[in-house]
């Protein structure tokens, strides 16, 4: 029984498309939209509630929002990688080529709202932060800024990078099969950044006020932070795993296009 031309063009239309752009796209606008959120919050009660530890609408609008942030944190990551590792492939025999380099194309995504969310973490608002305690009496270690760059953007890139991380070991034989030396530093490096948080404020509260980037107080900072670095080697691992997917003529047409 042959197909018609309707059939045809249906069953085309039914094909899945390899790359898909919603998901980045997505991405990207929810966390613009959350962090145009956050300095609007800022801009609204930091200098209004937040300059006074000790006042009630300090504990309203910014011991609330750590708390809620903490948590919020803590059982987001959880739920991210069971899920991911819930719903993990069990037999990667079963993959075929074109699911997998629509697998590779979604974790690329993955990566680019990744270094978004590093950017506005480790430069935007750590940026922000040194300006506001050269510029605010700090009384606690939970200030305003802090609140917002440590407990919230820093948490955030890491759940993002831990997700992109088992998505990687649970979707894609390439990861699967042992462990990237370039993805582990990623991961942990960046992640790293957030115990270093506990010691900055240690020092900054013990022996050392002054809030310059360079100061030794902040090198920690540094050393994890360009652990990011480590993408170029992720995205040369997938790279690679793309010429072996889609061969040398495969590369240069999708190049082309």
């Amino acid at each position: 029984m042959s197909m018609t031309d309707a059939d045809r063009a249906g069953a085309v239309q039914r094909v899945e498309p390899i790359l898909d752009k919603r998901p980045v796209l997505i991405g990207i606008a929810a966390l613009t939209l959350l962090v145009a959120i956050l300095r609007a919050y800022e801009q609204r009660f930091g200098w209004t509630a937040g300059l006074d530890s000790f006042s009630p609408e300090f504990q309203t609008f910014w011991i609330n929002l750590l708390q809620f942030a903490v948590v919020l944190g803590f059982f987001s990551v959880i739920a991210l990688v069971a899920y991911l590792w819930r719903t993990r492939d069990r037999d990667f025999t079963l993959l075929t080529p074109a699911a997998e380099t629509r697998r590779l194309f979604f974790l690329v995504q993955w990566l680019v709202v990744f270094a978004l969310a590093l950017f506005w973490g480790l430069s935007f608002f750590s940026e922000q932060t040194a300006v506001w305690h050269m510029t605010a009496v700090r009384d606690t270690d939970f200030t305003p800024s802090n609140i917002i760059t440590f407990y919230i953007s820093y948490p955030l890139f890491a759940i993002i990078g831990i997700g992109a991380f088992f998505y990687a070991r649970t979707r894609l034989p390439f990861f699967a099969k042992g462990f990237s030396l370039a993805f582990l530093v990623l991961v942990v490096g960046v992640f790293m950044t957030i115990p270093n948080v506990g010691f900055n404020e240690w020092g900054h509260t013990s022996w050392s006020m002054d809030e310059g980037f360079a100061g030794p107080l902040h090198w920690g900072f540094v050393f994890f932070g360009w652990m990011s670095l480590a993408i170029f080697g992720v995205v040369l691992q997938i790279l690679g795993r793309f010429r072996e997917l889609l061969g040398a003529e495969g590369v240069e047409a999708l190049l082309r296009r």
